[in-house]
């Protein structure tokens, strides 16, 4: 385990992190790296009008077996803007892989929820925000590259009292260069219950998977390439 004790300036006491948690796989695995790094984590995760909202409460689930600080849910309806098969439901979830970038990408999505972790993470006097972006396994959207990421720490050190006074901001991403059963080897050494975790686009109320896209998919070739059997609950007769 690494000592960030120190990095907030109190030896005494560990450093604070906002971690973004969205209930699925690779977010309550970035969770139990940060705890495991020694971080006291603050959880955050969003209500933007997603159709698999029940991946908050799996999110609630995540944070209060992992021990956070404090887990906040935040309503953002960027839903409302259309553009996405995640908040459009007139735009049908895609079942087959797609060229280019796929209509689940949420416009902006990422850049809202990084800007929303930023300020918190001011307010605590935390240094560091954990994002599950990955560049091996995702479906070629942008804001999970890293360049963005680094574009996007520029930017906070910039635009903060925080930054500017010299304390700064690291926006940390373990899992980007990991594949999605690296991912899933990792929880489960670190303990990850994958059981309450919801991965899927068009998961149900009680967070059933579809089987059928892009989420399910990456998430069912992880678990067999980890060897591991994967605990999904699915709702459909034609799941992966």
């Amino acid at each position: 385990m690494n000592d960030v004790s120190k990095m907030n300036g109190n030896a005494n006491q560990p450093a604070k992190a906002i971690v973004l948690l969205s209930g699925g796989l690779d977010s309550a695995t970035l969770l139990a790296i940060a705890k495991e790094m020694g971080f006291a984590c603050y959880a955050l995760s969003f209500n933007y009008a997603q159709r698999h909202s029940s991946e908050l409460k799996a999110a609630e689930k995540i944070a209060a077996l992992l021990g956070v600080c404090e887990h906040k849910i935040i309503s953002i309806d960027i839903g409302n803007m259309g553009g996405s098969a995640l908040t459009d439901y007139s735009i049908p979830v895609p079942v087959a892989p797609s060229e280019g970038i796929p209509v689940t990408y949420v416009p902006a999505r990422n850049t809202v929820f990084l800007s929303l972790a930023l300020g918190w993470a001011e307010a605590l006097g935390a240094s560091d925000i954990f994002i599950g972006v990955n560049a091996v396994d995702y479906s070629g959207y942008p804001d999970c590259r890293p360049e963005y990421i680094d574009a996007f720490a520029r930017m906070a050190n910039l635009a903060t009292k925080a930054g500017v006074e010299g304390k700064g901001f690291s926006i940390r991403t373990p899992l980007i260069s990991m594949s999605k059963a690296d991912i899933i080897r990792e929880g489960l050494r670190l303990g990850v219950d994958y059981s309450q975790t919801v991965s899927c686009y068009a998961a149900d109320v009680d967070g059933r998977a579809c089987g059928k896209c892009d989420s399910c998919r990456f998430r069912a070739t992880g678990f067999k390439q980890a060897g591991i059997a994967d605990p999904t609950v699915y709702y459909s007769a034609n799941s992966v």
